[in-house]
C-alpha cells in the first residue's frame, strides 16, 4: 500500500480510538439532574406513592431535613451486564482495527500486535467497577395553590423511571 494512505488511515484509526476511550469513560459519568413536576394529587397521596415507588426500587431513607422539607434517599444501582458486554465488544473491535492498521504499518510485528485485542475486557471491568455505586435521590414536596410541586434531584435515568411509573406527574 501507499505510505500516505497508510499514515492517513493510521491517523484516522487513532482518532477513532481516542473517541472510543472517551465513550467508555463517559459510560460511567454521573448525570445528576434536578426536575420539577406538578400534580393535582394531594401531598399525602404523593408522599405515599413516592414511598411505595422508592421502596420497590430498594432505596432507603438517608436523611430527612424538616426545615427545608427535603427527604434524602440512598440506594445501590447495579451495573448493567448488557452494557459491560457491549463496551467489551466495542473495545475489542476498536483494538482489532488499530492492530490491523499497525500490522500494515509495521509488518515485522504482525503476529504479536493482535495481542492488543486481549486488553478489551478491561473496558467491561472498568465499567463494572465504576458504575456499581450508591446513588442518592433528594425530593421536596410543596403545596401550591391547587397543585402539588415535586422537586427531585437524582440521576437522569432514575428521573425517567420515576416519570414513567408515576404517570400523573407533569413536568414543569
Amino acid at each position: 500500500m501507499d505510505t500516505p494512505v497508510l499514515s492517513s488511515t493510521f491517523f484516522l484509526t487513532l482518532l477513532l480510538m481516542v473517541g472510543l476511550f472517551f465513550f467508555i469513560r463517559g459510560s460511567v459519568k454521573e448525570r445528576i439532574e434536578q426536575r420539577v413536576y406538578l400534580t393535582s394529587t394531594s401531598d399525602d397521596q404523593l408522599l405515599e406513592q413516592l414511598r411505595d415507588y422508592f421502596d420497590r426500587r430498594s432505596y432507603q431513607v438517608k436523611a430527612i431535613e424538616p426545615e427545608q422539607n427535603i427527604v434524602r434517599l440512598q440506594g445501590f444501582v447495579p451495573p448493567s451486564p448488557f452494557l459491560a458486554i457491549f463496551l467489551t465488544i466495542l473495545a475489542a473491535l476498536g483494538l482489532f482495527c488499530f492492530s490491523l492498521v499497525l500490522s500494515l504499518l509495521f509488518p515485522d510485528t504482525n503476529p504479536y500486535i493482535f495481542a492488543l485485542v486481549g486488553l478489551s475486557p478491561l473496558a467491561g471491568v472498568f465499567y463494572w467497577q465504576k458504575v456499581g455505586r450508591l446513588e442518592e435521590v433528594a425530593f421536596k414536596v410543596e403545596s401550591k395553590s391547587q397543585q402539588t410541586e415535586l422537586t427531585v434531584k437524582a440521576h437522569r435515568d432514575e428521573l425517567r423511571q420515576l416519570q414513567d411509573s408515576l404517570t400523573f406527574l407533569e413536568r414543569q
